[in-house]
C-alpha cells in the first residue's frame, strides 16, 4: 500500500512562527504562560507543555502579575494589552503577521467610516479566538456573520465593508457577497458595488490549499485527514477533501486510525489543517505505512 504526504500539508507560517517563538522562551529557561492554546491542536499543545508551556484563560490571566504571557496567533482585542500593562505582564507577542495587519485595516476602516455610517461586516465563527479580536479592534460594534445567508442584521440602506476572517471558505466567502450584493438590488440600488466594499483577507495559505486538496483527494483510494477538533480550519479543509472522496476519514490522534478503512485499498494520502504539526501527519504515516 502507497502512504503519501500532501506536501503542504502542516503549520502555516503564523502557527509555526508562533511556536517557534514558544519553543525559543521555554529553551532559555523563562515560565512562559500561553493565553489560550497556543494552537488548536491537543497533540501539540500537550508537547509544549511538556516542555513547560502553560495554557491559561483570560479569568486567569486578569489575575496573574510579574510574568511572560505570549500571545498566540490568533491575535488579542485591545484589552488584553491594557490588562498586561496593569499587571505588569511582559507579553510575548506572536499574532500572526496576516492577523495583525487585518486588526489594522478593520480598524481604519471603522475610524474612517463613522461620519458615513458604513457598516463593518465580518465573516467568521462566533467565539472563535480571531474573531474576537477583530471585533474587539472595532470596540464591538461590527457585524458577525457566520454563514452566507446570515444576513439579518444588515442595514441595506447604508454601505458596507465586508472582511473574513482569515480561514474562513472562499467559496463561502464570495457567496456571502453576491448575496450581500442581490439584497442592495433588491433595495433600489442598480450598482451594488456603490455599497459594497469587499475586502480580501482570507489567508492565501489557506485558500490555495483549498485547490490543491481537492486534487490530492481525487488522487487516493483513502485520505486520512489529521486535526484538531477545535480548529476551524481543519473543519473546512477536511470537507474539501470529503467533497471529492467519500473515502476520507478526520482524525486527530494516531489512535483514532480504523484498520478497516484501509481494506481492500491501493493508495493513502494523509493531509491536515494548517495547525496540525507536521510530526503528528508523519507519525500516522508511518503506522499506516506498517498495516
Amino acid at each position: 500500500m502507497l502512504v503519501e504526504i500532501d506536501r503542504k500539508s502542516g503549520f502555516c507560517f503564523g502557527v509555526r512562527n508562533a511556536v517557534e517563538i514558544a519553543e525559543k522562551a521555554l529553551l532559555e529557561g523563562e515560565k512562559v504562560y500561553s493565553l489560550g492554546p497556543i494552537v488548536h491542536n491537543d497533540m501539540e499543545v500537550k508537547r509544549l507543555s511538556g516542555l513547560g508551556l502553560t495554557s491559561i484563560n483570560h479569568d486567569q490571566f486578569r489575575n496573574l502579575r510579574d510574568c511572560k504571557v505570549l500571545i498566540r496567533a490568533h491575535g488579542e482585542p485591545p484589552e488584553t494589552y491594557i490588562t498586561a500593562q496593569k499587571n505588569n505582564i511582559t507579553i510575548i507577542e506572536a499574532t500572526c503577521p496576516i492577523v495583525k495587519t487585518l486588526q489594522a485595516r478593520i480598524r481604519k476602516t471603522f475610524a474612517g467610516s463613522k461620519e458615513g455610517m458604513a457598516q463593518v461586516v465580518i465573516f467568521g465563527k462566533p467565539g472563535h479566538a480571531e474573531v474576537i479580536g477583530l471585533l474587539g479592534q472595532i470596540e464591538n460594534k461590527g457585524i458577525l456573520l457566520k454563514a452566507p445567508d446570515d444576513l439579518s442584521d444588515i442595514d441595506f440602506q447604508k454601505p458596507v465593508h465586508l472582511f473574513s476572517q482569515t480561514t474562513m471558505s472562499v467559496k463561502d466567502y464570495n457567496t456571502l457577497a453576491e448575496n450581500i450584493r442581490e439584497k442592495y438590488r433588491q433595495a433600489g440600488f442598480q450598482d451594488p458595488e456603490e455599497m459594497l466594499k469587499v475586502h480580501r483577507t482570507i489567508c492565501g495559505q489557506v485558500s490555495n490549499r483549498e485547490p490543491h486538496l481537492k486534487e490530492f483527494a481525487r488522487n487516493h483510494d483513502v485520505v486520512i485527514f489529521v486535526s484538531g477538533n477545535e480548529s476551524s480550519n481543519g473543519k473546512m479543509l477536511y470537507q474539501v477533501c470529503k467533497s471529492v472522496n467519500p473515502d476520507t476519514y478526520f482524525v486527530a490522534s494516531e489512535s483514532e486510525l480504523d484498520l478497516k478503512w484501509f481494506t481492500g485499498k491501493n493508495t493513502v494520502g494523509v493531509c491536515g489543517a494548517t495547525s496540525t504539526p507536521k510530526w503528528l501527519i508523519e507519525n500516522i504515516r508511518d503506522i499506516i505505512s506498517n498495516i
